[in-house]
């Protein structure tokens, strides 16, 4: 019997929604500021999950930045389905438009421009009637579950919006999902908040109008005062398998650190079974580490390669920049076989930046680039937002590891280096601070892992980083927000060219004896 782990994709990818066609599933996710929007996945069993695009990958589709636009703003909490031969995406742009509906005939695109709802709210789902009749679920403006019959196709909104489920009392009812499951319709929600109180929650009615009935058992499901180590469970989507056998992906988190712990890849999506009761009701167990898979077929997909030489004509679609990736900020074709960037912004302190990385996705990793400054100025970044990054740069014949924090900024190291190509590198380790860098200490609670950054390689015989700095300041309990962190190349200066990027997960250190 095979067996999978948990998280199935790792790192920032929250929010998931799921649907099957035939023995395939597609999965899309939040992303927030970034783009492109929305990754998507492709699975044969639930379990291993490729990245096959990203449902808006044109600078049109997605008119980022606006005004105002800000980090953990975007794109909110998509919902995909499959309808009458198509595919559909309905989600929310909360930094501008609102809510809005894309399709396409095959999963892999290209997707439609947006389609625009004019419905308020967030967390928009899509369900179909027998005859044809399109339901909107979303969450309100004031709170609570409301719903509406529309045209997908053309953004119009034919009945409603009108209150329909509260919730069963806990804070924030959202991202529901509406499901005709043999003579019920079935509303899932989360509730609770997306923090250490998140849960699922679900009601049934013969109607999609409702009236609606909670679960005797509500919430269906929550890690809230648990041990676990998976928490923040909830924001679910159901599907089931070609076996008959029922599932649920979810977001959750994995602290790490000294108390309350904090949480640094973001929220993650995760899989666990469902069953039904002898009244009709669904009954989910706490989400495993590790669980027997879904019956059927085991369809292995290959990691992703861990080193990037940039000879492709594109980029692959796990790369993403904030806000924007405009035209003239990179290139592959102007020094072939290299990643250019051009600076379009001073700093990484405010948006408009050129940056250009990958989704942090295991506790313990090491990413090295080689980097080409020539006269401007770039490296490598692990971001969170604005206000919250770490980064080793280079320019003026020195690299120096900068660390923004909230309001505070700082250079804490600094050294001189020749003109021309050389390596950096940051490792992150959850083994806490480490002993070469005792001054880090305070009093011996200790952040979820170390980020130190060096010169060439760190693996050399007489290798020592730059600095070594506490992760937690880069976690979202201390920044806010709901992303995870990602790691990249930037210019803040003149033109700066990247030869190749390798990210390698490792192994967990050994505690010592």
């Amino acid at each position: 019997m095979h067996t999978y782990d948990n998280p199935v994709i790792s790192g920032f990818h929250p929010d998931p929604s799921v649907c099957r066609v035939g023995d395939d599933y597609y999965l899309v996710c939040s992303s927030f500021e970034y783009f492109p929007g929305l990754p998507l996945f492709h699975s044969r069993d639930l379990v291993h999950w490729e990245h096959i695009g990203n449902v808006l990958d044109r600078p049109g589709q997605l008119p980022l930045p606006i005004p105002g636009a800000k980090a953990s703003g975007g794109l909110y909490a998509p919902t995909i389905r499959h309808h009458d031969g198509r595919y559909w995406v309905v989600n929310t742009n909360v930094d501008g438009g609102g809510n809005f509906v894309v399709s396409a005939e095959r999963p892999e695109g290209p997707w439609s421009d947006p389609v625009w709802i004019d419905l308020p709210g967030i967390d928009p789902d899509l369900a179909w009637e027998e005859d044809g009749t399109c339901w909107c679920a979303f969450s309100g403006p004031e709170g609570g579950i409301n719903m509406a019959r529309i045209d997908p196709a053309e953004g119009k909104v034919l009945e409603g919006p009108f209150a329909t489920w509260s919730g069963s009392g806990l804070k924030y009812p959202e991202a529901p999902h509406l499901y005709r499951i043999g003579d019920w319709w079935y509303l899932l929600i989360a509730e609770g908040g997306t923090e250490c109180g998140h849960s699922v929650s679900v009601a049934r009615g013969r109607s999609p109008r409702g009236p609606w009935e909670g679960a005797p058992a509500n919430p269906l499901l929550s890690h809230s005062g648990t041990a676990r180590s998976i928490q923040n469970t909830g924001h679910a989507d159901l599907v089931q398998a070609p076996d008959g056998s029922w599932w649920m992906v979810l977001l959750g988190v994995r602290p790490r650190g000294f108390t309350p712990g904090v949480h640094v890849l973001g929220r993650e999506t995760f899989l666990t079974p469902v069953e039904w009761d002898e009244d009709g009701w669904p009954v989910v167990a706490p989400v495993p580490e590790s669980h027997a898979a879904p019956g059927g077929a085991w369809h292995p997909v290959p990691a992703p390669p861990a080193r990037d030489d940039f000879d492709s004509a594109a980029l692959a679609p796990h790369w993403i920049s904030p806000f924007a990736r405009p035209d003239e900020s990179w290139s592959l074709t102007e020094r072939p076989g290299r990643l250019v960037l051009h600076a379009t912004g001073p700093t990484l302190d405010r948006p408009g930046y050129t940056f250009v990385g990958r989704r942090q996705q295991h506790h313990d990793c090491r990413v090295s680039v080689a980097i080409d400054p020539g006269t401007g100025r770039g490296g490598l970044c692990v971001r969170l937002d604005e206000a919250h990054h770490y980064e080793v740069e280079v320019g003026d014949g020195e690299a120096g590891v900068v660390a923004r924090i909230g309001p505070l900024r700082q250079t804490v190291a600094a050294r001189p280096v020749p003109a021309g190509p050389l390596t950096l590198a940051v490792t992150i380790r959850t083994s806490g601070l480490v002993p070469a860098s005792p001054e880090l200490t305070d009093g011996g609670t200790t952040g979820p892992d170390t980020v130190a950054f060096w010169l060439g390689d760190p693996d050399a015989p007489d290798a020592r980083p730059l600095a070594e700095l506490d992760g937690r300041y880069l976690s979202t309990e201390v920044a806010c927000g709901f992303t995870g962190r990602v790691i990249g190349m930037y210019a803040t200066e003149g033109t700066v060219a990247f030869d190749w990027f390798e990210y390698v997960p490792a192994p967990p250190p050994v505690p010592s004896a």
